[in-house]
């Protein structure tokens, strides 16, 4: 007759085998290729096991739940976007990437020179003991004070050195994602366009990039009206073609209307009801509608502009009388900002050198012509 303890030790033994079985089903068939629509995912459900073990289950494979591909990764496009939208530090994880990708060695910078930082500093603690040893004297350790205060003024000279390397690489870093998420904001912009057939369209910046550039002009009612003028009448002995050449040349207009309080006013309204003067011939405002479009969501403009606007009359520009412009490149960059008017014949004639749409963009040989 065998032992109860025999019998418990061989049921215990043949547990673990059955469980070991068990496992090794499980691994070799998440090891064996799927076939096509199928998920590598495995459930886990219980089982009771011997009254030995009250509280333990055992594994099994069953046939995984399968999903489409397109679900797939239209959740994994959610999970990612959500992931990259997090704010960390007041600015998103999508832009303190992007800020790596233009900086990639910032960080090693910050480190390094902080590292060294500390340790001038934890050096001097030890220098600042020797050299007061040396001055009280009676120490046997103690160093000569001149080489001790030598050794002070080394280690000040490296903690303030590095210390500022750190602060100055910190602050870079910081009007970097500045930048960024200002870029950011200029893209998330929205305009209508003031065509008939699309004015109920709504399109953000970034939806104009590589296509177009856009040309943004803020001011009064005065500046606007004026522009409203010189694109829509006959100011000069011949026909006023100006629409089809910002056409041309990829540009898009954007005038934006600021109340007195600086605020971001109905653009359109002002637009439309622009009356011309005895010089304006053949005026009508709709002439430019393919090269025009107005701010939507004026409070995200007005956030937008208010930087810009404190900018300038920091400055000593008055804003509202000669208006400012912004002219953002085919890739979304500001090529650059300015004072007064447009002046329409030098856009035109310099755009395509200016904004370089020549190099650089995949797709641009075929446009262009060239390598």
């Amino acid at each position: 007759m065998y032992s109860s303890s025999f019998l418990r030790n061989m049921t215990i033994l043949s547990t673990c085998l059955f469980l070991l079985v068990r496992m090794q089903l499980v691994t070799v068939y998440a090891f064996t290729p799927q076939t096509a629509g199928q998920s590598r995912n495995l459930k886990i459900s219980s089982l009771v096991l011997p009254s030995i073990f009250p509280k333990q289950s055992r594994l099994y494979a069953e046939p995984p739940l399968t999903k489409p591909s397109s679900s797939l990764k239209k959740e994994e496009q959610q999970e990612n976007d959500e992931s990259l939208s997090q704010t960390v530090g007041g600015y998103t994880v999508k832009q303190r990437l992007r800020e790596e990708v233009e900086s990639p060695f910032r960080k090693v910078r910050l480190v390094f020179f902080a590292s060294s930082a500390g340790s001038a500093l934890t050096a001097l603690y030890f220098s600042s003991l020797s050299a007061l040893k040396a001055y009280m004297g009676g120490y046997s350790d103690a160093p000569p004070l001149e080489e001790a205060l030598t050794s002070c003024a080394i280690n000040i000279g490296g903690a303030i050195v590095c210390g500022l390397l750190a602060y100055r690489d910190y602050q870079a870093g910081q009007a970097n994602l500045e930048r960024i998420a200002r870029g950011g904001k200029l893209a998330r912009l929205a305009v209508s366009p003031a065509s008939e057939n699309a004015e109920k369209m709504v399109r953000t910046l970034s939806e104009y990039r590589r296509n177009s550039r856009v040309l943004i002009c803020a001011g009064g009612k005065e500046y606007v009206e004026n522009m409203c003028k010189s694109l829509n009448a006959d100011q000069r002995s011949d026909e006023n073609i100006l629409p089809q050449l910002l056409a041309d040349v990829n540009v898009l207009v954007v005038p934006v209307y600021l109340t007195e309080s600086f605020t971001v006013g109905d653009t359109k309204q002002i637009w439309k009801n622009a009356s011309p003067s005895d010089n304006d011939r053949n005026f009508d405002s709709t002439r430019s509608d393919g090269a025009v479009a107005f701010p939507w969501n004026n409070a995200s403009w007005t956030d937008y502009l208010q930087s810009e606007i404190e900018t300038a009359k920091k400055q000593g520009f008055d804003v509202l009388t000669k208006g400012i412009t912004i002219l953002v490149k085919k890739n979304g960059k500001i090529l650059r900002r300015a004072t007064g008017s447009p002046k329409w014949d030098e856009l035109i004639g310099t755009m395509e050198v200016m904004d370089g749409s020549r190099f650089g963009m995949p797709g641009d040989s075929e446009r262009y012509g060239g390598p």
